[in-house]
C-alpha cells in the first residue's frame, strides 16, 4: 500500500505500515483519495530533524482549523480527531519516517489524538519523537525532494520563504473500503481563496526576471549603505541608522580659495533667507578647503538655488552644487544633549525633539555658537588654544618633576654614596676632599 505525493520540491513515495497502524493508514489514504492535502503548505521545517504538513491552509492563516481526520470531514467537528496507534516497535530511527502529529487527550493523559497533520523526518535516530508522533509509513522514493526541503531558506517559525506545497496526491494501492459518505472528487480541486492568501513566493516566481544589472547594483549599494549606517549607529557617530540629512542645506564645492563666507552669502541670498553660510577651512592653517555649506530658512529656497546655481562661475571657478548629505551638525546636537542628560543622571536617548525618522533637521535648535563650529568639520581657535595650554602645562609639570627631588630622595642618594663609595658622590669624587679644598681656598682669600 503506497501513496505518491507530488510536491513543488519533487515526488515522494510513501509505503504504509498497514499491519502496525491500520487506523492511521486508513485515515491517511482516504484523505489523499479525496484530495484533502492538495495545495497544503510545508511548514515547521527543522533542518536535519523533520518537517510538518497536512493542514490545507497552514498554521499561519486565521482561517486554519488545524486539519481534520477523514471521519471528521464526513461526520462533522465532533470526529475531527481520533485515538492514535503508537506501536512500541516503531521508532524514528531512519530518515524518511512518516508519522502523524498528535496531541494529548484532555480526557485521558495516556491517550494521544491525531487528525490530518503528519511529519516526515529529515535525520536519523530521532528518538525525541518516539511516543509523541504516531508512525504509519516510510519514504521509499524521493529523498532528493527531502533534501531540497531540508536545505530550504526558512523564517524563524520554520516556514520556507519560497513555498513548498503538496500539489497532488495519488493513491497507488488502497486495501480499505470507503467509509459511508465519502465522495471522491472527479478531478483535483482548485486552491481555495484562503489557501491562495497564504502564498509567499510561488515556485514559478522568478525573483530576478525584472532586475537588470543597474537595478541589482542599486540594491547592493542600498544594502551596503544600510550596513554602514548601522555600524555608525553602533559606534555612536549617528543617533540612529535611519537618520536623514537636512533638506534645506546646500553643499557647494570647487570653490576658488579666495572666496569667502560673505561672498557666497551675498550671491546665494537672492533665492531666499540664509540662516548660515560657511566655507570649511583647514583647522591648522585656516586655508579654504574649497567647499561650503549654505543653510536656507525653507526647503523651497534651497531647491531653487540648486537648480539655478549649478555650474555658475564664481571667482573664475565653475562651482558644483548639490544637496547636503552631512548629518554632522545634527549628530553634534544629539551627542551634546545626550552627554548633558547623562551628566545630570537623567539618561535617555538624547532629549532632542527634532530627531524624527523622515525630517530630522530643526534649525531652531542649533542657535548660538560661532559660525565655524556648527558642522563639526574643523576645530575653532578657542578650542585649539585651550588644547595647547593644557598640553603645555602638562609638559612643564612633567619637566619640573623630572628636575626636582624630594628630601627623602636626596637622603637616599647620600646614604647610598657613603655605603658604596665611602663618602663619594655620584660622579666618583670625594666630597670631603672638595670640602677641605674649599676651606683652604677660603682661608687663603681671607689672608690676602
Amino acid at each position: 500500500m503506497s501513496v505518491l505525493l507530488e510536491t513543488s520540491a519533487g515526488d515522494i513515495v510513501i509505503d504504509l505500515l498497514v499491519d502496525y497502524a491500520p487506523k492511521l493508514c486508513e485515515n491517511f489514504l482516504k484523505l489523499c483519495k479525496i484530495k484533502y492535502y492538495n495545495f497544503s503548505p510545508v511548514y515547521n521545517v527543522q533542518k536535519d530533524f523533520s518537517f510538518q504538513t497536512g493542514d490545507p491552509v497552514g498554521p499561519d492563516s486565521k482561517d486554519s482549523d488545524g486539519g481534520t481526520s477523514i471521519w471528521g470531514h464526513i461526520g462533522g467537528n465532533a470526529k475531527r480527531t481520533f485515538p492514535a496507534e503508537i506501536h512500541p516497535k516503531l521508532k524514528h530511527a531512519e530518515r524518511g519516517t512518516v508519522s502523524m502529529a498528535t496531541v494529548q487527550s484532555q480526557r485521558d493523559p495516556d491517550e494521544r489524538l491525531a487528525g490530518s497533520q503528519f511529519i516526515i523526518t529529515l535525520g536519523d535516530n530521532l528518538d525525541f519523537l518516539d511516543g509523541k508522533a504516531a508512525i504509519f509509513g516510510k519514504v521509499v522514493e524521493g529523498f532528493d525532494a527531502l533534501e531540497k526541503i531540508n536545505e530550504a531558506f526558512c523564517d524563524e517559525r520554520g516556514r520556507p520563504l519560497v513555498d513548498v506545497r503538496i500539489k497532488h496526491t495519488v493513491v497507488l494501492d488502497d486495501p480499505y473500503d470507503d467509509p459511508p459518505g465519502l465522495v471522491e472528487p472527479p478531478e483535483s480541486p482548485l486552491p481555495t481563496k484562503a489557501q491562495l492568501a497564504t502564498v509567499r513566493i510561488g515556485e514559478d516566481d522568478n525573483l530576478e526576471e525584472e532586475n537588470d544589472v543597474a537595478a541589482i547594483e542599486k540594491q547592493r549599494r542600498e544594502r551596503e549603505a544600510r550596513a554602514q549606517a548601522l555600524t555608525l549607529e553602533m559606534v555612536g557617530d549617528l543617533p540612529f541608522a535611519e537618520v536623514k540629512p537636512p533638506e534645506n542645506v546646500l553643499f557647494v564645492c570647487k570653490l576658488n580659495p579666495v572666496t569667502t563666507d560673505e561672498d557666497l552669502e551675498l550671491i546665494f541670498s537672492r533665492f531666499g533667507k540664509i540662516l548660515s553660510c560657511e566655507v570649511i577651512r583647514d583647522k591648522r592653517t585656516g586655508d579654504s578647503l574649497q567647499y561650503s555649506f549654505i543653510e536656507y530658512e525653507d526647503q523651497a529656497s534651497c531647491e531653487q538655488a540648486y537648480f539655478k546655481m549649478q555650474g555658475v562661475l564664481i571667482d573664475d571657478h565653475r562651482i558644483h552644487v548639490d544637496f547636503s548629505q552631512s548629518v554632522s551638525k545634527l549628530s553634534d546636537s544629539w551627542r551634546t544633549a545626550t552627554n548633558s542628560k547623562r551628566r545630570q543622571g537623567g539618561g535617555g536617548f538624547g532629549g532632542v525633539s527634532g530627531l524624527e525618522k523622515k525630517r530630522q533637521y530643526k534649525a531652531a535648535e542649533y542657535g548660538g555658537g560661532s559660525r565655524r563650529d556648527r558642522y563639526g568639520m574643523v576645530y575653532d581657535e578657542e578650542e585649539m588654544r585651550r588644547r595647547h595650554e593644557r598640553e603645555g602645562k602638562y609638559d612643564s609639570e612633567r619637566r619640573e618633576r623630572s628636575r626636582s627631588r624630594s628630601p627623602q630622595q636626596e637622603r637616599r642618594y647620600h646614604d647610598d654614596g657613603e655605603r658604596r663609595g665611602g663618602g663619594r658622590d655620584r660622579d666618583g669624587r670625594d666630597r670631603y676632599d672638595d670640602r677641605d679644598r674649599d676651606r683652604r681656598r677660603g682661608d687663603g682669600y681671607r689672608g690676602r
